[in-house]
């Protein structure tokens, strides 16, 4: 019985001074810190900010023909493009197949579901019913913010 004892304080020794270890590593400095990207950023002291993930999924309305069809997405890649001119969107983009009722995401640069909910719902997708949108606070990293200006860099054709 007392080698069981030992065994079971050995291990939890190990466990603590493995967490001890993880917790001082974490806390070193990092020597390629940048605290003019991170203040950029937005980022917290592990490069990580607050966002809010937003996905389309198809909504109820049916797709118009033609012209209007085309007018509602020439809106919503507009508003897209205004977005992230803004400083509000970090990424977006379809998914592949919307067979399953998803259509896409955005990753916007706000705090709260409230204030994604505002810049969503004006989009003319949303608007017109084709999406809808379910919103989730989402911690990333603040790197993302960088996406939309690397984006025209990389872009052959005019985003």
């Amino acid at each position: 019985m007392r080698h069981i004892r030992f065994s079971a304080v050995a291990l939890s020794l190990c466990i603590a001074c493995g967490l001890a270890a993880a917790q001082s590593e974490a806390s070193k400095p990092n020597p390629k810190f940048d605290p003019r990207l991170a203040k950029k950023y937005g980022a917290d002291k592990n490069g990580m900010k607050t966002y809010v993930l937003a996905i389309l999924k198809t909504g109820t309305a049916k797709l118009p023909p033609g012209k209007e069809r085309d007018e509602i997405f020439k809106g919503h890649f507009a508003n897209i493009k205004h977005l992230a001119a803004e400083g509000k969107l970090a990424v977006a983009g379809p998914f592949d197949s919307n067979s399953s009722g998803f259509r896409g995401i955005f990753i916007l640069n706000v705090p709260t579901v409230e204030e994604a909910r505002k810049l969503t719902d004006t989009d003319p997708v949303v608007k017109s019913g084709l999406m809808v949108v379910d919103h989730y606070v989402w911690h990333g990293s603040a790197a993302l913010m960088a996406t939309p200006e690397l984006h025209e860099e990389i872009s052959e054709t005019a985003p």
